[in-house]
């Protein structure tokens, strides 16, 4: 039996090796003939193991036996996207619409001659560390249905060893691809062993740049003629809201074709555009889950971006139907204008572009279904009764239901004539005509002097007469491909609770704020008519009529007063009554405002309406959601129905880039800030990084400044980063300065230094973020073209800063000066504000930028010139604020204890280092205040529990003045600071040996705290550390930056302050004094090269808490370097029997299975509600707040993967000492590999305890000693210009 069974398993074998044998054969064959390697050496040498290892093994897709696996393949930075991860379920469809389906919901689309190919690395299970440096690479492409390669770079041998890393590849091919193309590509590592591994195949399409484009924007011949009419004075129309109005319904734009020689077709590609907002259809299918802001925001009279769509699916149907459906977006918006002012953008009616290429299987290709003058387009009136970014969406469903498949061929109809007798835009619903080309005689440069003038940045007297048009529409910018992801839906979010309001009004809790919009997968229920329509809920005229309609309304947190949605703090434009309270606006306020919609009861709410004029039940179960206005709400009421509508899911939509990184520690309250931030980031994601997503949702540059640190750690920025830098390119006036904004709005120009620069630290985004973009993704060509603007921004300055402070008040040498003169400076601070110095250290961040980017591109003459003006600007800085004589880094007259002084000075590099110690020791000088602020008054006035007032004086959380109660603000315990001097305080605590200080602002309690926020049911950071029932956003990342201090210190995982393209990661773990404050901390980083981790936990902890002041305990470090990173590890350990040994894993675990099994762990203790255990609630019947002990999800603590028992098994090699200094000045390296760190006989020490919440820290600034890990050694404290973290 067994010799039968051994010749059975060795005929077996032999069958096997014959069939191997024959495919390597064939394999060789292939490659002779298709990729022309005609080398037979190099031809075997390449293919003597492919036989086997291009069997796929469940490694992402790649094949192959190669240590290193390449992953998360891009092309100018963009993902290919199969679907979205939290994409609605299917639309209903019209039985006459096609079976095919799109492909994949975002294809990257390409210039020819810009392409460049990008990917990460990971390493494979069972890997030898010491094989994970890439020695070569192949990137194949080839055409959609095609064996043959159209450009095979063939291998590159590459030295990481030697330094040589790879951040991109350029297409290399004898000649660029042909527009139209739909190609799809791979890439081929060899690790240190020689063996390789191949990806899996993606996807991308060749656009035409603007020369190329054969089809013209066109539009609805009606509301071209309204916007002319209603846009110049003295017309028939000279109101431009009603002209507005008229336009409206938005229209729905269709052609029809059909294609030659189908069995020749090799690839469908249409390519399209639309403005304000759009979405694509084919033969009655969508073909994205996108929708709003689609096209990108951007200055739409300078670019416009394109989407392509793989239509070759559709090919084969008789005829084709594309249809394009219309909402305003940022191009046709209500006129209407508030904190921002949309005015000031380009505008004009809906219009689009577009035109579909087929590309035959012989490679010629043909241009159909293109927009133009009579090419076959028609326009209707849809069932979008009305779209606004600022207001919702207003839906027709008898229009959509009546139009089922009107993008279809069974629903197909000749064109008619257009009646211009008839003003009625009603009457053309459902009548197609013909498109009319767009019209404008309104020249870029027109446009550009207009608002030039506007901004003062070109004087009336150099301004040109330009002729008198007729057409008023403006100027419409050249079309580049999608530089970004699109907004997308990326979660379903199922509501928490649904409360009933009455009046059939029902209240959906979602849990969390985000940006979105409602789904109602099984449609709308009938309504009902309520006595009286509660606030906003209403629709006058659909009740005059007799019609039937539903409103939604969107919030993020409920009125104190009425337990309903507070529509005040997410009002658009922020132009709102006060309220009910009417405490900071009066009562009627907005009631006079122009185009102000009728039924929103005085404040701009988010809303969306239902209409059924029919009445008919089968209209409402039709109902799905809006696409074009998200709306930030973590709170939606929908009326008024009998029932609660069933199947409600919301949407949460964002810009579909890649998460990155992301934390988690033992403290519930450092863990929760860190999910407000993220959760405000998240939500201000939407084609550009707003402020707030309700109120103005514009790209400020001073929000970008302070929270770009931690919106690089959350997420791949890569594309969006560099979009973001294009956009305020293009809005830099032609004298050099650059605006407050990516696109002008005329908001704070006053704070500026005049001549159409915005304030100063605003207008230095643009340099500021490239330096933060090369670090992060080495996108060389990005710093090549910004250079020259940054030069003239940088020539500007030098021309205007220092006359035009000087007229600002500001004397030369600060005589007088007490800090908050004009400028924003560190905005929303509680201590005063110190805006010469952020206008002074941002004009050097400038300078120093322009020298980062000179030493860069070897541009010797900017180079010097840039680093000559910072040294010069640093100087004077030093010079002024140490001239008081107090060493602490504060007016030169002394006394004002203003912000950002000592922790941007320190932070930045400015303090000399003869004095850092002295102002690092005066810091601690520092001390609190009390709050007289609004809210926090009335608070107290209705907080009648007498245990719970004592338990808040114990704490310190409430402080008697005299015989009333006050809040107040703590220097040490929470946060002061504005929105840069978070960063710049947490920061320089951590770097310069006080982690253990910063650990406690972080998380501390009462007023002025992330805690504070979570008390009063914050799931997103707030504008202000104060609470505002009626003015500050609850949605605004622009406190955000302690995020990314959480990761790079309470972790210890950051960007080395010098890398490029994210290469070199600092892995600088720093522990508490006492357990007390934290217990373990972990945190992800990805970087283009992979995924780098850390994890650290104390070990050991006596069970009696009390101890965790003076108990000897472990500490157990993990971390993770992917192929290609390096990792470089610091310590300053203090403790000198505290010695750390190291070791690694002689084998790479499965970290794909152990990153999924911690997710579902920690998503399971999530579902627990492990979380935030409190909050404030209101009696509205008493009037007096009281304590709700409620566990939630937010903050819950959660376990990192590597600490997950999977690794239990893992190998390890022999412990050794770590090589690398104790004292932080000498790092050790690290290789790829996952590694493990044991410090021994760690002593926990109880915290410095200072004088009270309020108070300062007597016992560091009295101490006599050397005061932190740099003291010893004065000279090592300059900016160095390759560092990109500390430029500011």
């Amino acid at each position: 039996m067994a010799s039968r069974r051994i010749r059975r398993r060795t005929s077996l074998l032999l069958i096997f090796g014959t069939f191997i044998g024959l495919f390597a054969l064939l394999t060789l064959l292939w490659q002779h003939a298709h990729l022309q390697q005609n080398d037979l050496t190099s031809l075997l040498s390449f293919s003597k193991e492919a036989f086997i290892t291009r069997i796929t093994n469940g490694n992402n897709g790649a094949t192959g036996l190669g240590s290193i696996l390449p992953i998360d393949l891009t092309v100018n930075f963009l993902h290919l996207i199969d679907k979205a991860p939290g994409a609605p379920p299917e639309p209903i469809m019209a039985s006459s619409a096609s079976s095919h389906r799109s492909p994949e919901d975002f294809l990257p689309v390409v210039t020819p001659k810009n392409i460049k190919f990008r990917w990460r690395h990971e390493a494979r299970t069972g890997s030898n560390p010491d094989d994970l440096t890439v020695t070569g690479y192949r990137v194949v492409v080839q055409a959609a249905g095609k064996i043959d390669a159209l450009w095979d770079s063939g291998k590159v041998n590459v030295n990481e060893k030697d330094g040589v890393v790879i951040r991109e590849v350029p297409w290399g091919g004898d000649s660029p691809p042909a527009v139209g193309q739909i190609l799809q590509w791979s890439v081929t590592i060899w690790d240190g062993k020689q063996q390789e591994s191949t990806s899996a195949w993606t996807k991308f399409a060749v656009g035409p740049t603007q020369e190329d484009w054969k089809g013209k924007w066109v539009a609805h011949p009606s509301d071209m003629d309204m916007f002319d009419k209603s846009t110049k004075r003295g017309k028939v129309n000279d109101d431009q809201c009603d002209g507005w109005n008229l336009r409206r319904p938005l229209p729905l734009f269709r052609t029809k074709f059909s294609i030659d020689e189908k069995d020749n077709v090799a690839s469908a590609l249409l390519l399209v555009s639309g403005l304000g907002s759009f979405r694509a259809s084919v033969n009655g299918v969508p073909l994205s889950t996108s929708g709003p802001i689609d096209p990108p925001f951007t200055d739409y009279s300078k670019r416009v971006m394109y989407r392509g769509f793989d239509v070759t699916p559709f090919a084969n149907d008789p005829e084709i139907v594309v249809g394009m459906t219309m909402g305003s977006g940022w191009w046709d918006h209500r006129p209407i204008s508030g904190m921002a002012k949309p005015e000031l953008l380009p505008r004009g009616p809906a219009t689009i572009v577009a035109q579909v290429v087929i590309t035959y299987k012989d490679g010629t290709s043909a241009v159909v279904g293109e927009t133009g003058k009579k090419t076959g387009w028609q326009v209707s009136r849809g069932h979008i009764r009305e779209s606004d970014l600022f207001t919702g969406e207003m839906i027709d469903l008898d229009v959509l239901a009546n139009m089922e498949g009107w993008d279809t061929v069974s629903s197909w109809k000749e064109a008619t004539a257009v009646d211009s007798a008839n003003m009625n835009p009603y009457a053309e619903i459902n009548k197609w005509v013909d498109v009319v080309p767009y019209r404008t005689d309104v020249t870029l440069e027109q446009r550009v002097q207009t608002i030039s003038v506007r901004a003062k940045a070109m004087t009336e007297e150099n301004a040109k007469p330009f002729p008198q048009g007729n057409n008023f529409a403006d100027p419409i910018g050249m079309l580049v491909p999608h530089e970004i992801p699109p907004v997308m839906s990326m979660e379903r979010i199922a509501p928490e609770e649904i409360h009933d309001l009455g009046s059939g009004r029902w209240l959906f809790d979602f849990s969390k704020a985000f940006s979105g919009m409602l789904h109602f997968d099984q449609g709308l229920p009938e309504p009902i008519v309520p006595d009286s329509y509660p606030r906003a809920h209403g629709f006058k005229k659909a009740s005059a009529d007799g019609h039937g309609f539903l409103t939604v309304i969107y919030g993020e947190s409920l009125e104190m007063t009425t337990g309903d949605i507070n529509r005040v703090l997410v009002a658009g434009l922020g132009l709102h009554d006060g309220g009910p309270r009417h405490v900071s606006k009066s009562e009627g306020a907005t009631r006079h405002t122009y185009c102000f919609p009728e039924d929103h009861d005085d404040i701009l709410s988010q809303r969306d309406v239902y209409v059924v004029p029919s009445k008919r039940d089968s209209s409402y179960a039709k109902a799905r959601q809006s696409h074009f206005s998200t709306h930030s709400f973590r709170f939606a009421e929908v009326c008024c129905t009998k029932e609660p509508p069933a199947g409600v899911q919301a949407l949460l939509y964002r810009t579909a880039v890649p998460e990155w990184g992301n934390f988690d520690s033992s403290n519930v309250v450092i863990n929760g800030g860190y999910e407000l931030v993220k959760n405000a980031m998240v939500s201000n994601m939407l084609s550009v990084q707003s402020d707030c997503p309700h109120r103005e949702k514009l790209p400020y540059g001073g929000d970008l400044v302070a929270n770009s640190p931690a919106a690089l750690h959350f997420f791949d920025m890569s594309s969006f980063y560099k979009k973001t830098i294009y956009d305020w390119l293009e809005a830099q006036w032609g004298n050099g300065a650059y605006t407050e904004t990516s696109v002008w709005q005329d908001l704070n120009d006053y704070a500026g230094i005049g001549h159409g620069a915005g304030e100063t630290v605003w207008a230095s985004a643009p340099p500021v973020l490239s330096v933060r973009h090369y670090q992060n993704y080495g996108d060389e060509e990005l710093l090549r073209k910004s250079l020259p603007h940054h030069g003239r921004w940088l020539d500007f300055l030098d021309k205007y800063f220092d006359v035009s402070m000087e007229k600002k008040g500001y004397d030369k040498d600060l005589v007088g000066y007490h800090g908050e003169k004009s400028g924003l400076g560190d905005w929303l601070s509680l201590r005063g504000r110190d805006t010469w110095l952020t206008h002074t250290g941002f004009y050097m961040a400038s300078a120093r930028a322009l020298a980062y980017i000179g030493q860069v591109l070897g541009d010797e003459k900017l180079r010097t010139k840039g680093l000559t003006r910072a040294k010069s600007i640093r100087e004077r800085i030093a010079k002024l604020y140490l001239k008081n004589g107090q060493d602490n880094f504060d007016c030169p007259e002394g006394g004002a204890s203003l912000t950002p002084g000592p922790e941007m000075s320190l932070f930045s590099r400015i303090v000399p280092g003869e004095k850092r110690c002295a102002v690092l020791k005066n810091y601690f000088r520092r001390s609190g205040s009390l709050w007289p602020g609004d809210e926090e008054k009335l608070f107290l006035k209705e907080l009648k529990n007498k245990s719970l007032i004592e338990e808040m004086l114990r704490s310190g959380e409430l402080i008697r003045d005299g015989e009333s109660l006050t809040m107040g603000w703590s220097q040490w315990q929470g946060f002061n600071e504005g929105i840069f001097a978070i960063r710049y305080a947490l920061k320089t605590l951590s770097e310069m040996g006080f982690h253990h200080i910063a650990l406690r602002k972080a998380s501390g309690f009462g007023f002025a705290t992330p805690e504070y926020m979570m008390s009063h049911n914050a799931t997103t950071m707030w504008e202000s550390f104060w609470r505002s029932e009626d003015l500050y956003s609850r949605n605004h990342p622009m406190l955000g930056a302690l995020a990314e201090w959480m990761s790079s210190s309470a972790a210890g995982i950051s960007l080395f302050p010098t890398t490029i393209g994210g290469s070199k990661v600092l892995f600088w773990p720093r522990f508490p004094k006492s357990a007390s404050t934290l217990q373990y901390a972990s945190a992800e980083q990805g970087t283009p090269r992979g995924d780098f981790a850390i994890a650290w936990r104390f070990e050991g902890l006596p069970e009696d808490e009390s101890q965790y002041d003076s108990a000897v305990v472990g500490i157990r470090i993990r971390f993770l370097v992917p192929p290609s990173g390096i990792g470089s590890l610091r310590f300053h350990i203090s403790q000198s029997s505290a010695t750390p040994v190291i070791r690694r894993a002689l084998t790479m675990p499965d970290m794909s299975y152990t990153r999924s099994a911690s997710t579902e762990e920690c998503d399971n203790r999530r579902s627990q509600k492990l979380g935030f255990s409190y909050n404030w609630e209101y009696n509205r019947v008493k009037k007096e707040w009281f304590k709700l002990y409620n566990r939630k999800a937010i903050g819950t603590p959660c376990d990192s993967f590597l600490f997950h028992p999977s690794l239990e098994k893992t190998e390890w090699s022999i412990y050794r000492a770590v090589t690398g200094s104790m004292d932080g000045r000498l790092d050790e390296a690290m290789s790829p590999g996952l590694y493990e760190v044991m410090i021994a006989d760690w002593r926990l020490e109880k915290e410095v305890e200072g004088s009270g919440r309020l108070g300062n820290i007597p016992e560091l600034f009295n101490s006599q000693g050397d005061l932190g890990p740099y003291c010893s050694d004065k000279t090592e404290f300059h900016w160095n210009i390759e560092d990109a973290t500390h430029i500011i």
